[in-house]
């Protein structure tokens, strides 16, 4: 197999935009640095901060159930926690360091989406807590890297006749020359990823997130339906635990052990 990185993504807030990053540094049992390290919680979610348990993403304000969330463009700066919404021809930016920030930017959200003001989220963190889909699952698997096979996508497009964007689901590590699938057989085996070792652990059921259209914010495909009907289930992608800490950038090997 001669595999390669093609890209590498963090997702800062959960339900918005990624980040496209220019190298990547893993640590044992640790997942991507700042990936879901926010979520906008709605307002009878339930999670309290000063005491984080994993909630399941319905909680959230996220792409299932909200698709025009694809078009709004996020940046985070890690360094001064500033957030910038841009929609349109509006840009906001909000320091989420304090009460205002954060109260700001939910009101901005929450208008955008048409939500009542009773139904106002909040965007809540909890270092090092991460907003993972899967952190239900497990502590471990609330650092666990997700990995996206282009090469499955592509095909998995050919079979339905559309044209789908590997980015609508979402993955930290997006991948191509490994046989289309074939990584859905890797469970309970090992990958170097550049100087990373990864163990591969679990599939990625895909949920109705994958049927928005990151460039219109519309559901166009149903995408686990179409999975479901051609090849009996509703996975696509992997999620990986880190075993060996490293450094990764787009163009390195990736290699089955």
């Amino acid at each position: 197999m001669t595999a390669r990185v093609e890209g590498l993504f963090c997702y800062p807030v959960k339900g918005l935009s990624a980040h496209d990053l220019d190298a990547l540094t893993l640590a044992v049992d640790e997942g991507v640095p700042g990936d879901r390290a926010y979520g906008f919680a709605r307002h009878d979610s339930g999670f309290d901060p000063q005491d984080p348990k994993p909630l399941p993403k319905s909680r959230f304000v996220v792409l299932a159930r909200d698709p025009a969330l694809a078009l709004i463009k996020a940046r985070f700066d890690p360094d001064t926690r500033y957030l910038t919404l841009s929609v349109a021809d509006e840009v906001r930016t909000f320091d989420v360091t304090g009460d205002a920030g954060r109260a700001g930017v939910a009101d901005f959200l929450a208008t955008f989406l048409g939500y009542p003001e009773a139904e106002t989220p909040t965007l809540v963190s909890a270092a090092p807590h991460k907003f993972t889909d899967v952190s239900v699952v497990s502590k471990a698997m609330m650092n666990a890297v997700s990995l996206i096979n282009a090469d499955t996508v592509e095909a998995f497009g050919t079979q339905v006749g559309h044209a789908i964007d590997p980015a609508r689901f979402r993955g930290n590590i997006v991948f191509s020359g490994a046989p289309a699938w074939s990584e859905l057989d890797w469970i309970g085996r090992e990958i170097e990823v550049g100087e990373v070792r990864l163990e591969i652990v679990k599939r990625t059921k895909r949920c109705p997130a994958t049927e928005v259209n990151l460039d219109t914010g519309m559901r166009d495909l149903d995408v686990p339906g179409l999975i479901r009907t051609h090849h009996g289930h509703s996975d696509m992608g992997i999620y990986a635990e880190v075993r060996r800490g490293g450094r990764i950038l787009p163009g390195d090997q990736v290699r089955l052990i």
